[in-house]
């Protein structure tokens, strides 16, 4: 897909200047600094039911650790260091576009009556539990290029009598060409793509339709 459209697709709202390089990566910028924003969208292409099942679905927000429960991008040099990306963010933390993502991914197969954050009565028929785990980009130590690591589990949970009726870890990885802003949220958007895919096709085949 060509920058300008992939740019478009991913929700910048902001024009971003570069990373020129690990070494650029740093903590967080002064408060007083404007921000570049990125958001990520739910795939394009996502499984699909063959009927929508009477079912109500809720999405609710993914826990997660502290370095995640922000809206700066996660970079880790090594595993036990936390940086964000300097001079960018995503559009809302972390935890709360995972769920957007969820929930629109859901929503994005048609498989269910209802896909919601809150339930439209007293309670939904399954609530998803997820843990975000791991959400960020790693650096090679060795040349340009960049990694991004995209780990959750969900738990989908009856809330008739609140038995976990399944659960399943979701991974997965992209390449980035350079540790450059455009080329980082690229791959971003690949493993959130990929990741969303097989969750969807996994809540569609235990509870769908």
């Amino acid at each position: 897909m060509p920058l300008p459209a992939l740019l478009r697709r991913l929700g910048l709202a902001a024009t971003l200047p570069l990373l020129a390089g690990c070494s650029a990566l740093g903590a967080l910028n002064d408060v007083s600094t404007p921000l570049g924003v990125y958001e990520l969208r739910a795939p394009d292409t996502l499984p699909t039911a063959r009927r929508t099942a009477a079912r109500d679905i809720i999405v609710e927000v993914p826990t997660t650790s502290g370095v995640l429960e922000t809206d700066r991008i996660l970079i880790r040099p090594d595993p036990l260091q936390a940086q964000y990306l300097p001079n960018v963010r995503w559009g809302d933390e972390a935890p709360l576009m995972l769920q957007t993502l969820l929930l629109r991914s859901l929503e994005g197969t048609d498989g269910f009556r209802y896909v919601g954050r809150r339930p439209l009565s007293g309670r939904g028929d399954y609530a998803l539990l997820t843990e975000l785990v791991d959400f960020h980009a790693e650096p090679s130590p060795t040349g340009p290029e960049a990694t991004v690591r995209l780990r959750m589990t969900s738990r989908l949970v009856r809330e008739a009598d609140a038995r976990v009726v399944s659960s399943r870890t979701f991974t997965a990885t992209a390449p980035a060409a350079s540790t450059e802003t455009p080329a980082l949220i690229a791959a971003f958007d690949q493993a959130s793509d990929a990741v969303m895919v097989d969750f969807s096709q996994w809540v569609l085949a235990t509870v769908g339709g």
